[in-house]
C-alpha cells in the first residue's frame, strides 16, 4: 500500500476553499447623515498572525510613506487531527467512475483541519464591522462543497465549524506607534482524506433478478413471479443516457434460482 504514488489536493483544496469564504469582506466608513465617504474591500493572505504583526511593528511610525494598509486579515492552517467520531470501516469500498472506466476507492478517512483567521485593524470599529459580517454564518458551522477527488467526481460538503473568537490590542509606546487591534477566529475544517485511486476488475451490474415468494418462510415459501430489469440499450455505460427494460415472469413450480449455477433448480 505505502509507495503508490497518488496526490488528491485535499489538503490544499481545502485551504484555498476556507480562504476564498473570506473573499468579499468590505468596510465602509459614513458621515453622521448617514452618507458613505468611503468603501474599502478588506484584503486577505496566508501567512501566520506574527508575520503581519512584525512588518506593522517595523512601521510603527504614523508618518511613513508606505506601510501595511489596515484593515487586513491573514489565515493558515495550524493543525491536523484524525477525526475518530466518523471514522468508516477502513475495508469498505465503493465503486465510483472517471466517465470511461470503473474505479475502485477504499472509504476516505476522516481529519479535522485546524484554521487561524487573524483580523488586523487599527479602529475597533472597523474590526467590528469585519467580525458581524463573518460571525451570523457559523452556527457554529458553515457547510463548503469541495471537489475532493476530481478523477472521480467526489464532492462532498465540508463543515467549516467556528471554535473559538479571541481579541487583543498590542498597543504599546507612544502617541506615534501605530497601534494594531487584533481579532483571532479558530475554526476546523471537517474533511476526508482519500487513498489511492485504482482500476477494478469488478464489471458494471448490468441486470438485476428478484424472486418473489409467496411467504416469508424462506425455505418452504413458493416463489410467484420474477422481476428483472436491464440497462437500455445493454451496452451503456454510467455516464450515457439510457432506460430500462422491466420484465415480470410468473412460476407455479417449487424451483428457485441458485446463482452459482446460474439456473432454477
Amino acid at each position: 500500500m505505502l509507495g503508490t504514488y497518488f496526490y488528491h489536493e485535499i489538503i490544499r483544496k481545502t485551504i484555498i476553499a476556507f480562504g476564498t469564504l473570506f473573499n468579499d469582506v468590505y468596510i465602509r466608513h459614513s458621515k453622521d447623515n448617514g452618507n458613505i465617504l468611503d468603501e474599502t474591500k478588506v484584503g486577505i493572505s496566508y501567512g501566520p498572525m506574527q508575520k503581519f504583526l512584525a512588518k506593522i511593528q517595523e512601521q510603527a511610525e504614523l508618518n511613513k510613506s508606505i506601510a501595511i494598509t489596515l484593515p487586513r486579515m491573514s489565515f493558515e492552517m495550524v493543525s491536523i487531527q484524525y477525526d475518530p467520531s466518523r471514522k468508516a470501516g477502513v475495508t469498505q469500498t465503493f465503486k465510483a467512475s472517471d466517465g470511461t472506466n470503473l474505479k475502485k476507492v477504499y472509504m476516505p478517512v476522516p481529519y479535522n483541519i485546524g484554521f487561524e483567521l487573524n483580523i488586523f485593524s487599527k479602529l475597533n470599529d472597523d474590526a467590528l464591522q469585519i467580525v458581524e459580517q463573518i460571525l451570523p454564518f457559523f452556527q457554529p458551522s458553515f457547510n463548503l462543497t469541495i471537489d475532493l477527488v476530481n478523477s472521480i467526481g467526489e464532492k462532498r460538503d465540508v463543515p467549516i465549524v467556528l471554535d473559538s473568537v479571541d481579541f487583543q490590542d498590542d498597543y504599546e509606546g507612544d502617541f506615534n506607534t501605530r497601534r494594531a487591534l487584533i481579532y483571532t477566529l479558530r475554526f476546523t475544517a471537517k474533511t476526508y482524506l482519500f487513498g489511492p485511486v485504482s482500476d477494478t476488475t469488478d464489471g458494471l451490474i448490468r441486470k438485476v433478478q428478484v424472486d418473489l415468494h409467496s411467504g416469508t418462510e424462506v425455505q418452504t415459501a413458493k416463489r410467484e413471479m420474477r422481476y428483472t430489469v436491464t440497462p437500455d440499450p445493454v451496452s451503456a455505460g454510467p455516464d450515457d443516457d439510457f432506460g430500462f427494460n422491466e420484465n415480470w415472469e410468473f412460476f407455479t413450480d417449487s424451483k428457485s434460482y441458485s446463482p452459482t449455477q446460474q439456473q432454477d433448480i
